[in-house]
């Protein structure tokens, strides 16, 4: 009988039948605890925050040590929630959130929610509605987008320690007198886990201090991969920042592969953030028993995979199980279609001039130009072996552009690498990025 498989694509998923005497090991995470009542879930977390778990006492958490409570005493509050790529569960956590901060006494009128757009578009209409997910927050609270290129809405707040990035950041969270970031907690291909100390760097940064960590030198590092922050420095340099603006609070949230609500926690937002990846740790990073010469994964459908720019990040969660010489095939929507300008340009450049080229190029550069270190982290699977991808509202102006092949068919394209690979063991990876495979040493 063969064997279908549903992979994250789009909204709706898609359906792939393995071809006959093709034996497929199928990746996914093991099966996560789902919280019966989020909403509750919630609540338990803001009422017992997390206190910091390292150094000298500073910051929001301060007060709370002292019987304050964490919510008492601020004059305004600043929000920074991610924006549209990442499905992160707002409608259950902005307006109880905001209902304390209301109960201890802070006005409607001193509270902003700060889409955290880093240097992606703003987000508005329907899409800001879906983002929100609550008509009352919509209705009642200042809903600001973040945006990096506009000088006047940031402030500089000094240079990191160890590699002297120039830091400037949103006006509306630096000078907010309770700083909140909240967001989704899952591996990340540079940053090494998503979510905490990310959503404000790059989330809230300016163009001049993300176009700098995201720079070829930071890239190119061997621990900017998914799922290390030790060594990492573009973490390191992350959690410095969040040390310049004296600390802020964080709420986690973790989901399992249907999106529901596996974990959520509050608090100073390193120590609930390295809780937080300390729950997710057990469920995404996921050992197998070998490379395979052809493996099929995902951008992780929507809202991720809305276009081309984000489903690298699906190429580069799968290249450390593919063989060299082996062929990635990967399912994505791209409903968008391929993401900025600048990418666009980014990835024309990087055909014309070929990837070694090009990459010499970048290692030339202090500052990245925009998007462009998207198209460096596709190299990084190109060079391990052929990516063959399924998207079939792209058009052929921006096909040109992809650097990979073109497939009209998922199955198709697995008959194919099994005949031209000569191996009928390949792996499946239907929630792509999210779930993070890696080989088994032995020891």
């Amino acid at each position: 009988m063969a064997l279908n498989i549903r992979l994250n694509y789009g909204r709706e998923g898609l359906q792939v039948e393995i071809p006959e005497g093709v034996a497929a090991e199928i990746i996914r995470k093991p099966k996560m605890p789902c919280l019966a009542e989020p909403g509750e879930a919630v609540e338990k977390a803001l009422a017992a925050p997390i206190e910091r778990s390292y150094g000298r006492k500073r910051g929001p958490l301060a007060e709370a040590e002292e019987g304050l409570g964490w919510a008492n005493g601020h004059r305004n509050a600043c929000i920074a929630i991610c924006d549209i790529t990442r499905p992160v569960p707002n409608r259950l956590f902005l307006r109880p959130l905001i209902d304390i901060l209301l109960a201890n006494g802070l006005p409607k009128s001193e509270i902003t929610i700060l889409v955290a757009t880093g240097l992606h578009r703003a987000n508005s209409g329907e899409e800001l509605e879906e983002l929100v997910g609550d008509d009352w927050v919509l209705k009642n609270i200042r809903i600001k987008n973040h945006d990096a290129r506009n000088d006047a809405d940031h402030v500089f707040v000094g240079t990191t320690p160890t590699r002297g990035t120039v830091v400037k950041l949103d006006r509306a969270f630096v000078q907010a007198d309770l700083r909140i970031a909240t967001g989704l907690v899952e591996p990340h291909f540079m940053a090494g886990y998503s979510g905490g100390r990310k959503v404000i760097a790059p989330g809230v940064a300016h163009a001049e201090t993300i176009t700098t960590f995201h720079s070829s030198r930071f890239m190119a590092d061997p621990a900017a991969v998914a799922c290390n922050l030790k060594n990492n420095p573009l973490h390191e340099e992350q959690v410095e920042i969040v040390k310049l603006i004296g600390g802020a609070m964080g709420l986690n949230t973790v989901l399992d592969e249907q999106r529901q609500l596996s974990f959520v926690n509050f608090g100073e937002i390193i120590s609930s953030h390295d809780q937080a990846i300390k729950f997710v740790r057990k469920y995404c990073e996921v050992e197998v028993p070998k490379k395979f010469r052809t493996v099929v994964t995902t951008a992780s459908g929507y809202p991720l995979d809305k276009t081309y720019y984000q489903t690298i990040k699906g190429m580069v969660g799968a290249m450390n199980i593919l063989e060299p010489g082996g062929d990635l095939i990967i399912a994505s929507e791209c409903s968008e279609g391929f993401g900025s300008k600048e990418f666009s340009d980014s990835q024309r450049r990087m055909v014309d001039l070929g990837a070694k080229a090009f990459l010499q190029r970048l290692l030339t550069k202090s500052h990245a130009d925009i998007d462009e270190w998207q198209t460096q982290m596709q190299l990084k699977p190109m060079s391990v072996g052929q990516i063959y991808l399924y998207s079939p509202q792209l058009s052929e102006e921006q096909w040109a552009i992809t650097g990979v092949n073109q497939i009209a068919s998922v199955e198709q394209a697995i008959k194919d690498s099994v005949k031209r690979q000569r191996d009928c063991e390949i792996a499946v990876i239907p929630e792509g990025p999210y779930v993070e495979p890696s080989v088994v040493t032995m020891s």
